[in-house]
């Protein structure tokens, strides 16, 4: 089995999150990358599966800056069997449906059983790609899943609803999404580290996966103004001396709050 796990290189939550107001793009300089959290735990899921039934072969899929390929590569030193990185100058800034159709192309491209994802990354929190590759490849997906259940013919799961929960399945090949709920991720130790840089590692382009950035039959979304968050105003304070109440109800009625 080929399991496909889709990563991304995202600034640290713990870091300073700005925009770039000339480009409306997160500015990646303002505070360090590491690989996404959600991702490294869909990855996780992949290699405890391929730790328990041997001829199953995980590999990373990121579409990402060329300087992300140290980042990427960390997926190998936790044990991918090998990475795809799709690098090309027209990405930087890609919508929501260039970067699964880039995705499910170099999936396609790769080969594989299934696909794994994170439910939505820390930076751009979409939360819709793992649904959009799947649209694109034609497959069925179980997405948002708490715990996945994997065999040689389907992947099973389940998801949270605001009534309870269900059981969702899906045959293989799908695309499957899944939330903060399933392990940590392990840590790469030092053979991992030393392995990762004998390990396949493919750079892909546009080109190669014959997709047209620029395409103008296609649907792309365009940014037509970026501004800068203002900063929150002061709170208003109430000391109450008796008439705590009248002054809460009037702040809430100036507001619009009651």
């Amino acid at each position: 089995m080929r399991i496909v796990v889709l990563v991304k290189e995202v600034p640290d939550t713990y870091g300073d999150r700005k925009l770039d107001l000339e480009t409306g793009l997160a500015d990646r300089a303002a505070s360090e990358t590491v690989l996404d959290e959600i991702g490294e735990r869909a990855l996780e899921v992949a290699l405890s599966y391929a730790d328990a039934h041997a001829g199953t072969e995980v590999v990373v899929l990121s579409m990402s800056p060329e300087s992300a390929a140290a980042t990427v590569r960390k997926g190998l030193a936790m044990g991918a069997a090998s990475a795809v990185q799709v690098v090309d100058e027209r990405l930087a800034g890609a919508d929501l449906g260039l970067t699964a159709e880039v995705l499910a192309a170099a999936a396609k491209r790769t080969g594989f059983d299934l696909i794994l994802a994170g439910n939505g990354s820390t930076d751009g929190v979409g939360g819709v790609i793992p649904a959009m590759v799947a649209e694109i490849l034609d497959l069925p997906h179980a997405t948002n899943l708490n715990s996945v259940e994997l065999t040689d013919t389907s992947v099973s799961g389940e998801r949270a609803t605001d009534g309870g929960t269900m059981r969702v399945k899906a045959s293989l090949p799908a695309v499957v999404s899944i939330t903060e709920r399933l392990p940590d991720a392990r840590f790469p130790n030092f053979k991992g580290i030393m392995a990762a840089k004998k390990k396949p590692f493919e750079t892909l382009s546009l080109g190669d996966l014959e997709i047209d950035a620029d395409d103008p039959a296609a649907a792309r979304s365009i940014m037509i103004q970026v501004s800068e968050k203002p900063p929150r105003a002061a709170g208003v304070k109430i000391v109450d001396e008796g008439d705590a109440g009248e002054q809460l109800a009037e702040f809430l009625i100036q507001n619009r709050l009651a």
